[in-house]
């Protein structure tokens, strides 16, 4: 049976300013603000979650207050109190780290970006009722094979395991206090980045040989960072083929209008 737990939404809304290359090809002064289809992403965004009946709290985290004027309803809404602001970290996973500490015992969490445009209240209805009740985090993956059915020029990045491609979707759900230490990994493998061996190191070997040997499908790779991790984590295979395009590039942003123009 589908799982009716209403969520918490976190909503990550950080930026590099006007030298993101998004908000340089959209004129603004931070990417959230991008119109796309007419409206700001981070509009869209809040207006999937709003329009959701699985979502019964909004916080936005970002590094720039301004946002919230340049987006009247975003005010209205803070103004309300329907709409909580948490300032940034230092980078995506610290900040979800952070929301944790201030949202504790705020269960279930869905993490979600602000430049998930074309987000819908059908992907947060699928997600959040398929997280599975028994894991600790899930994670939304949407086949390749379903992506590029309809969008064969999209950009993403894909990860093959077993028969099918998967591309991440920008969804995830912290669903039990355990979460933290997924958070806390990512933190981990994030202060690694630019040094491969430690990420290596991180992850161990074996998953690594698994999955470049091709021996990796994905209930087999869930299990392999489950283990790694020391929690229980579960995928939820998005079925809608625009749940993994965000807007992180200019070309996602032309996409982005082809896409919501042709609705």
């Amino acid at each position: 049976m589908p799982d009716r737990r209403r969520f918490t939404a976190l909503v990550l809304a950080g930026s590099r300013g006007p030298a993101d290359p998004v908000a340089q090809a959209a004129g603004v002064s931070h990417k959230a603000l991008a119109l796309v289809g007419g409206v700001p992403m981070l509009q869209r965004v809040l207006d999937a979650l709003a329009a959701s009946p699985m979502i019964r709290r909004v916080v936005v985290q970002t590094n720039d207050q301004s946002i919230v004027a340049g987006l009247p309803r975003l005010q209205r809404a803070v103004t309300m109190g329907e709409i909580e602001i948490l300032p940034t970290a230092a980078s995506p996973a610290q900040s979800v780290s952070a929301a944790m500490a201030k949202l504790s015992g705020d269960f279930p969490i869905l993490v979600t970006t602000a430049d998930h445009a074309l987000l819908t209240p059908a992907m947060v209805e699928h997600f959040c009722s398929n997280a599975p009740r028994e894991a600790d985090v899930a994670v939304g993956l949407a086949p390749g094979s379903v992506v590029l059915a309809k969008y064969p020029g999209a950009l993403r990045t894909f990860y093959k395991l077993g028969g099918e491609r998967y591309s991440g979707c920008n969804l995830f759900a912290l669903l039990t206090p355990q979460a933290r230490q997924a958070i806390d990994f990512w933190v981990r493998l994030e202060q690694h980045r630019k040094q491969p061996w430690r990420l290596i190191a991180a992850i161990g070997l074996r998953p690594l040989l698994l999955y470049l040997t091709g021996r990796l499908d994905l209930p087999k790779a869930m299990a392999e960072l489950s283990r790694i991790i020391g929690v229980k984590g579960e995928a939820v295979v998005m079925p809608q083929p625009e749940a993994p395009i965000d807007v992180d590039k200019p070309e996602d942003l032309v996409l982005a209008e082809k896409i919501l123009a042709s609705r």
